[in-house]
């Protein structure tokens, strides 16, 4: 098959960028994504011209650096799938495509189609963990945790990081990513004696980074590829509101699962 690309080219946060077309033919359908690009960049630099930059690494969908926007869509059309994760079958021959990093202001261009994340490094350094000594691991049934809990900690613990929910809010919010990140320690016993401090340091840390807020859009939600709800949220909010308003710092239940 063949494809035509309209990729962004730009050398850093200052430039202004711009798109560059490129013409391939004898595509696979089976070939992902990024191997169609990586066969783009090796005609490239048999040309003696700069390569596209893009991130990869584990091209399994889970480490979430394979960030760019396909046609307007974060990781592309299909649904909960990274961009690593599709392949050419899922686009038309003689097609169309144009390929862009995220649009965001909290993740600046730091070359073509790589932005700087570290925004969300520094949401998760401000309060994603937990801080205490464990010793040798204990045993895993020794504590008790409710099933609907123990399945809503898991489903916000799927968050890979990738940036797609900031990159298809209209306003760049990073709220499903934060709650997500909070969700998951809140949720379970191990997360409670810092469960107040973390919503307070985590939201603060998220606005400093100059992200946009949530107007509930939900566009966050449809881009993500391991489809985070935005039912996190409104659960972040009200921790928001309880650590707000809660006077001593001390261990707490956990998060009311309704």
């Amino acid at each position: 098959m063949k494809v035509t690309l309209h990729i962004w080219r730009q050398k850093n946060s200052k430039d202004k960028g711009k798109f560059e077309k490129f013409e391939l033919n004898q595509v696979s359908p089976d070939m992902s994504f990024l191997e169609m690009l990586d066969v783009l960049n090796e005609r490239l630099e048999g040309e003696g011209k700069d390569s596209v930059a893009f991130e990869h690494d584990c091209r399994e969908g889970i480490c979430g650096s394979c960030s760019m926007v396909i046609n307007g869509l974060p990781h592309g059309p299909l649904e909960r799938t990274t961009a690593c994760q599709l392949h050419m079958r899922s686009f038309e021959d003689g097609q169309q495509i144009y390929i862009e990093p995220w649009r965001a202001k909290a993740f600046p261009v730091v070359k073509d189609l790589v932005v700087d994340r570290s925004s969300f490094d520094r949401i998760i350094e401000s309060g994603g963990f937990i801080s205490v000594n464990t010793g040798s691991a204990p045993e895993a049934n020794s504590v008790p945790v409710a099933k609907v809990n123990a399945e809503l900690a898991m489903d916000a613990a799927a968050c890979i990081g990738c940036g797609a929910c900031v990159a298809a809010c209209p306003n760049g919010s990073a709220m499903l990513f934060t709650s997500a990140k909070i969700a998951h320690l809140s949720l379970l016993p191990q997360g409670q004696p810092e469960r107040y401090q973390r919503v307070k340091k985590m939201i603060e840390r998220m606005d400093a980074e100059l992200f946009g807020s949530c107007t509930n859009f939900g566009h966050c939600q449809d881009a993500c590829p391991k489809g985070i709800s935005i039912k996190f949220i409104g659960m972040m909010n009200k921790e928001y509101i309880k650590a707000s308003l809660a006077k001593v710092s001390k261990p707490q239940g956990s998060v009311n699962s309704q």
